[in-house]
């Protein structure tokens, strides 16, 4: 009875094809780009702060900070957990991440907006 359920497993695991690398790199980059791009949103706008009349207090830099940092952690996790699944999986994956990092953006944004003048020094 176990050699066939080995037998099940090593067949479905063989059979399962693992995707080329030039398609794990071609969809990295170019779901890269549009990670990339939120960051450096995030660079930007806290350059933008960081350096404006006010400046940044203690919260404003974490917040904004964690704005530029957390693209990158993004697109890592979905790195790792989509890279060893078939092609739009993996796009699939990568997109989810860059929809937790615009949702991510946009409340940064909303709470600049609402209550910027707590961010500033």
């Amino acid at each position: 009875m176990t050699d066939s359920l080995g037998d099940a497993a090593a067949s479905t695991s063989a059979g399962r094809r693992a995707m080329p690398t030039w398609a794990v790199v071609a969809i990295s980059v170019l779901f890269g780009l549009f990670y990339a791009y939120a960051l450096w949103n995030a660079v930007a706008f806290l350059i933008s702060q960081a350096t404006g009349p006010l400046g940044l207090n203690g919260y404003g830099w974490f917040v904004l900070l964690l704005a530029v940092v957390f693209p990158l952690i993004a697109f890592g996790v979905a790195f790792a957990l989509g890279w060893r699944r078939v092609w739009w999986q993996f796009a699939l994956v990568l997109l989810a991440g860059l929809c937790v990092v615009s949702v991510f953006w946009l409340n940064v944004i909303a709470y600049a907006a609402v209550y910027g003048a707590s961010l500033l020094g």
